[in-house]
């Protein structure tokens, strides 16, 4: 059976309504309070037009029948609601990656032909400029914040906004086939909106399985799932990333509660320690070393009570090995799950690191529909291949990209009838059935004929105490046709120089591997998600 996000949400609410669902700084707002807010805010974008549908089966992949809505918003309760209120309403919400500057948002949003927009105050200068150039964005809701801007011309406020409208159960037929749409990072190239069935990435990204891997068949056995849900969780990074938006509708699903912490513009360790401590949060998402660093730096100048805490997930980038060892060293019972997937994909696999199993990364158990494809993307690889073949998903896969069936082809190729999702990672599947996961191929470098993948040196890198964070990409070279360059920012207080960088490299990597330059720097730039900006990266080393 197939399952909607809105469906799965209102079921669980039903069966626990009393028990808190989202807890913001001063707020808790029970299942049965976010379930009438939601409600309130699906009807009132009904009531503004939005919600229009046409049926799946008259759309190739690639193209939406529905009414977008932009969350150009941080962190809180404004934003899971207003997933929600937009699925109830089978409107598609969509994310924005609120450091866009004026083109890249104009290009996001009319690539993703955004009819209506949720947003934080803060973020109304820039949407005054490009307004006049979106004449399809209709609905504007303004979230106040400390910023003080007042309302744009046409626009409402949150909460008056939910006050006009009706509390009943919108009057849509939801449907399995309403689409999930998730925009990627742009980090290597231009933003895509990836198009999800609901039904899809519930079973591929939040959730919809049982612990053996099985699909859950009826509602009940969701229900009764969410009836056990006692935790309460906290996604640290922005949930415009996929990630963070992921942990939270996973423990929706298990009838979790999510906590959001004070500071939501920034990544400020001491607040988000603190609301672990507060709020006795078992279970803290992090993105990567980027998150990881600082909040270890953190745990080291401060004591806090962190024995309700018991599971440090990280998603969208690796946690260095050199980490986990740090965490596990600083909260001994702590269990860190890195997660491996994609927008395209959904979640593929885990390497699971513990005080007891010790500490690795790149090796991943893979998902149930998870799988390597040959080079050519002819054939399924077979455990113990000598082939460095495409990390792939297969199954429940998405639709395509939104207006683009010429990358929709490439990506998500067919193969016997069977669909796969083929984002670009390298990888193999081991004898033993664990996946080696070399990186992405649009960032690989191709030096004097060797393939070499920057995350595999910048893992080599931050190896060494000194090191606070490290970027490695290509850069054109005479000799090789490209050369490995290693951007590094110093731990404050350390010292290292490019040699002993390099020293540090020949223990974990092969000699082609080593970077031939080292260039120091102040800042690495990322995005808010914590991931890497090889466009950046690039142009520093150009």
């Amino acid at each position: 059976m197939d399952f909607n996000l809105a469906q799965v949400h209102e079921a669980i609410a039903e069966a626990i309504p009393e028990k808190d669902c989202i807890i913001v700084p001063g707020r808790r707002l029970s299942w049965a309070d976010v379930t009438e807010r939601t409600r309130r805010l699906a009807n009132y974008l009904l009531s503004r037009g939005l919600g229009s549908v046409r049926p799946r089966a008259e759309l190739r992949g690639f193209e939406s029948g529905q009414d977008h809505l932009a969350l150009y918003l941080y962190n809180g309760v404004e934003y899971l609601e207003g997933m929600l209120g937009a699925y109830k309403s089978r409107v598609v919400p969509f994310n924005v990656n609120y450091r866009y500057v004026e083109k890249e948002l104009l290009y996001l949003f009319k690539d993703a032909k955004a009819r209506g927009i949720i947003y934080h105050a803060a973020f109304a200068p820039m949407l005054e400029k490009i307004l006049p150039e979106l004449p399809e964005l209709e609905v504007l809701i303004q979230v106040p914040d400390d910023s003080g801007h007042p309302l744009l011309p046409g626009a409402v406020e949150y909460e008056r906004a939910l006050a006009s409208a009706s509390p009943s159960r919108p009057e849509v037929e939801l449907s399995p086939d309403d689409l999930y749409m998730l925009y990627t990072g742009g980090t290597t190239g231009m933003p895509k909106g990836v198009l999800w069935r609901q039904a899809d990435i519930f079973v591929a990204a939040l959730n919809g399985r049982h612990p053996d891997g099985s699909e859950h068949e009826t509602l009940e056995s969701i229900v009764e799932r969410g009836l056990a849900g006692n935790q309460r969780v906290l996604a640290a990074a922005p949930f415009m990333h996929g990630a963070a938006h992921w942990c939270v509708f996973i423990n929706f699903h298990m009838g979790n509660c999510v906590v959001v912490q004070r500071e939501t513009n920034r990544l400020d360790p001491d607040d988000l320690l603190s609301t672990v401590e507060r709020e006795k949060v078992a279970g803290l998402l992090i993105v990567g070393d980027a998150f990881g660093r600082p909040i270890l730096d953190q745990l080291r100048k401060k004591k806090y009570d962190l024995s309700s805490f018991s599971v440090l997930v990280t998603g969208g980038a690796a946690l260095n090995a050199s980490l986990k060892r740090e965490f596990i060293e600083l909260i001994p019972h702590v269990v860190i799950i890195d997660g491996v997937g994609s927008s395209e994909t959904g979640a593929q696999g885990q390497n699971v690191s513990t005080a007891a199993s010790g500490a690795s990364t790149g090796t991943f158990r893979p998902a149930p529909a998870c799988c390597i494809l040959s080079k050519d993307l002819t054939r399924v690889l077979e455990p113990g291949h000598e082939e460095m073949g495409w990390f792939a998903q297969r199954g429940r896969v998405p639709l395509g990209y939104l207006e683009d069936p010429e990358k929709t082809r490439l990506t998500f190729p067919a193969i016997d009838g069977i669909r796969y999702a083929v984002p670009g990672d390298r990888a193999r599947l081991r004898e033993d059935g664990i996946v080696e996961l070399y990186g992405r191929d649009s960032v690989t470098i191709n030096s004097g004929g060797e393939k070499i993948f920057a995350e595999e040196v910048e893992h080599a890198l931050k190896q060494h105490v000194a090191v606070y964070d490290a970027v490695v990409v290509g850069r054109p070279s005479e000799r090789w046709g490209q050369e490995v360059v290693a951007l590094v920012r110093l731990r404050g207080g350390r010292q290292a120089s490019e040699s002993e960088l390099i020293d540090e490299c020949v223990h974990h990597l092969a000699r082609y591997k080593l970077p031939k330059a080292i260039l120091f720097r102040d800042e690495i730039v990322r995005s808010p998600s914590g991931k890497a900006d090889y466009r950046w990266a690039k142009a520093q080393v150009t």
